[in-house]
C-alpha cells in the first residue's frame, strides 16, 4: 500500500489536506505532533523524555523523534500504509526513516509538496492568527518560520528528488482543487515508479 511525504510550508494546508488525502486512499495520516501530544499526555516513556527538552525550550533531538516515529508507524492501523505529515524535517530523520522501511520491507511510494508563495501565505497566517487570538504570530515572527522552512525543508525534499517519488503541487486555490491536484500527483508518481496506487481494500 501506498507510504508516502507531505510536505509543506506554515499555512499551505498541509494538516487538511492530509487527513483528506489519506482517507482517499484508505491509510492513515500521521502528524508528528500528534505523535508528541499523545505520548506527552500519556506520559509514556518516550513522551516523558521529549517533555524534559520542550519543557527547556530545547529542540527535541532526532534519536527521541524518530523512535516516536517509529514506534507510531508499527502501530497496526498503519500497516496498509500511511501518510506521514511533519516528518522527516532533518537529513538524519530520512536516514532513519529509510532504515524503519527497509526493516518492514516496504519503501516510500510518493513525497508531494504543497507550493504557496510566501505572500500568500503571510496573509494566510496573519488572518488566522486574528481569528485565533495568536498576538505572537506578527508579520515578521511568520516571515521567519517561513525562512526557517525553506532552510531546512530544502535539503530533505533533495535527498528524495533523486529517487524519482517527489511531486510539486500548487496549494493555492479551492481545498477540492488542491485534493485532487494532490491525488494526480501521487498516482502520477506511482505511475512513473511502476507502482500504482491500490484502493483501500486490496493487495499491495
Amino acid at each position: 500500500m501506498t507510504r508516502m511525504l507531505i510536505m509543506g510550508p506554515p499555512g499551505s494546508g498541509k494538516g487538511t489536506q492530509a487527513t483528506r488525502i489519506a482517507d482517499k486512499l484508505g491509510i492513515v495520516a500521521i502528524s508528528t505532533g500528534d505523535i508528541f501530544r499523545h505520548n506527552v499526555k500519556n506520559l509514556t516513556p518516550l513522551g516523558q523524555e521529549a517533555k524534559r527538552y520542550i519543557d527547556n525550550g530545547d529542540f527535541v533531538p532526532d534519536e527521541v523523534t524518530n523512535r516516536m516515529v517509529a514506534d507510531r508507524i508499527a502501530q497496526p492501523d498503519a500497516e496498509r500504509g500511511f501518510l506521514l505529515d511533519g516528518y522527516p524535517r532533518t537529513a538524519g530523520q530520512v536516514e532513519a526513516l529509510d532504515a524503519m522501511l527497509t526493516e518492514s520491507g516496504h519503501r516510500l511510494s510518493a513525497v508531494v509538496e504543497l507550493e504557496v508563495p510566501d505572500a500568500e501565505l503571510v496573509e494566510r497566517l496573519l488572518k488566522r492568527a486574528e481569528i485565533e487570538g495568536r498576538a505572537d504570530d506578527t508579520r515578521e515572527v511568520i516571515e521567519h518560520r517561513l525562512k526557517l522552512y525553506h532552510q531546512e525543508t530544502e535539503a530533505v525534499v533533495a535527498s528524495y528528488v533523486d529517487r524519482g517519488i517527489v511531486a510539486r503541487v500548487d496549494g493555492t486555490g479551492q481545498i477540492d482543487d488542491v485534493t485532487e491536484r494532490l491525488l494526480q500527483a501521487v498516482y502520477s508518481v506511482r505511475t512513473a515508479t511502476g507502482t500504482l496506487p491500490v484502493l483501500p481494500g486490496s493487495e499491495d
